[in-house]
């Protein structure tokens, strides 16, 4: 969405070139390749954009959720592998090749699929802990089947695992790493790619990446692990409205906030329909006029208000949400909630900026 600085309500600036900088400081962590994800809009800052500033560091290709987004992709000019990591459904599979996206295949059903339309590409999911889709790594019956298709499966291009909890127990990323070993040699054949490095497992040990690391959040300046990326989104909105309440004083829905003394309370333009979320009523905090304010009240779909004390704003103020002196993981902290949801919910009324351009 586009919209002038002058009519903004609500923006989020975003630095391409700092996303570049957390690229590349992946790319020397696991020393290979990056297939970047850029998944849900790229974590909701512009699919495009973002494929277009990463370009100059080469990667392999780009990861996506879903056909429609690789077909935007495509429909833009990129060019390099997509990788599409949503299961393969049998039913999708002719639109999958007219789109030259490859699939992410967990089931003996999708590929024999796929294998029926040729050779293209494609990669091959391992379940080694996830438990959420893939071959599971201890099916002895199903990866046999498999021993016996994927020898003439000239498009079995890439194998790979989804760490669990790579950010939080470095540990149990090498008992995933050692059973999607275990698999392939299961399966007899190494394909050409084994990848299993997101962003937090990328840190944890180089070898993860195997041929191409999967970095996805700190990309957007949301840590990993222990590993603090540069700042990429800084999420603000205008001041709309300014009063000074008195001592007794309730402010937004259910009267669930009362003023202790008399103060200022400035309501700014931006509320759960455009990413402030909702469990922040109460429990966040917003930079404003050099400070940090409470969130007080509950947080309305347009509107959420702060307690800015004595401080001197007026309507038409910016004020700051996340990525200046409140971080992007702090404010996800208070909300609850992890990085990943606070920028996936960037609602589309919210314009997206590029102060140091578009790279499109």
């Amino acid at each position: 969405m586009t919209t002038s600085p002058e009519l903004s309500r609500a923006w989020v600036d975003i630095d391409l070139a700092a996303l570049r900088r957390n690229a590349a400081t992946v790319a020397a962590a696991v020393r290979a390749p990056l297939l970047p994800m850029i998944k849900a809009d790229a974590y909701g800052l512009g699919a495009v954009p973002v494929a277009r500033a990463l370009e100059s560091l080469n990667p392999w290709g780009y990861g996506v959720a879903a056909l429609d987004e690789a077909q935007a992709l495509r429909r833009a000019g990129i060019e390099r592998p997509i990788l599409v990591f949503t299961p393969l459904l049998p039913a999708w599979a002719g639109a999958y090749r007219a789109a030259d996206a490859r699939p992410c295949i967990g089931d003996l059903e999708a590929l024999q699929a796929w294998l029926a339309l040729g050779g293209a590409p494609f990669h091959l999911e391992i379940d080694t802990g996830m438990r959420r889709a893939g071959i599971p790594f201890d099916d002895a019956e199903m990866l046999d089947q498999l021993r016996g298709l994927l020898p003439s499966a000239e498009g079995w291009e890439g194998i790979f695992t989804h760490f669990h909890s790579a950010d939080t127990d470095p540990a149990s990323a090498r008992i995933q790493w050692d059973r999607l070993q275990q698999a392939i040699a299961t399966l007899g054949r190494r394909p050409r790619a084994v990848h299993a490095a997101s962003s937090a497992g990328s840190f944890v040990d180089r070898m993860y990446g195997g041929e191409f690391a999967r970095p996805g959040i700190y990309l957007y300046g949301g840590r990993a692990g222990t590993h603090q990326p540069e700042t990429v989104a800084r999420f603000q909105a205008r001041v709309v409205a300014v009063r000074r309440v008195a001592e007794g004083d309730s402010v937004s829905y259910g009267a669930s906030w009362i003023a202790a003394r008399v103060t200022t309370i400035a309501t700014i333009g931006a509320g759960y329909a455009d990413g402030v979320l909702r469990s922040l009523s109460g429990r966040g905090r917003i930079e404003g006029a050099g400070t940090v304010h409470p969130i007080v009240g509950r947080v309305t779909m347009d509107m959420t208000m702060i307690d800015a004390g004595d401080s001197p704003m007026r309507p038409g103020d910016s004020v700051t949400i996340f990525g200046g002196q409140v971080s992007l993981d702090q404010q996800a902290e208070a909300a609850g909630t992890i990085s990943y949801e606070l920028l996936t919910s960037l609602g589309t009324r919210v314009a997206r900026r590029y102060p140091g351009g578009r790279a499109d």
